[in-house]
């Protein structure tokens, strides 16, 4: 098995953590300030979190906005998990992107309904 990179990170690069997860700035960051929330236990499926996992994953999730609210100032934030590799999940170790969103970073941001054409086209709010 290779060697997992979020099973040795290095002790500087970890912004906050509780008993159970870690977060980091994404190398990769789709915006400034995009944070990895990772657990500690190796585990590719956010699926195979246990619940006080899971709990863990989301009280680091509240701590690291508050630390990019004071940092970024952003205007909205996009939570989200990829599971698997057709869903994007490039690392077999699960993680949570919290990404700070800023008015104008994209044309039509759409959030998640904008990964793929939908099945059911979307309403406007006039239709």
């Amino acid at each position: 098995m290779e060697k997992c990179i979020f099973c040795h990170l290095p002790p500087d690069a970890i912004i906050a953590a509780n008993e159970l997860a870690v977060a980091i700035f994404d190398k990769y960051p789709v915006n400034p300030g995009h944070t990895l929330v990772i657990p500690r236990r190796h585990y590719a499926s956010y699926f195979e979190a246990t619940e006080e996992e899971v709990m863990a994953l989301h009280r680091l999730v509240t701590e690291v906005k508050k630390i990019l609210d004071e940092r970024y100032h952003p205007d909205g934030y996009n939570v989200g998990v990829n599971v698997g590799a057709c869903a994007g999940q490039a690392i077999g170790h699960v993680h949570l992107h919290v990404i700070p969103r800023f008015n104008g970073d994209s044309p039509r941001p759409g959030g998640l309904r904008r990964v793929k054409k939908p099945v059911t086209p979307w309403l406007r709010e006039d239709e």
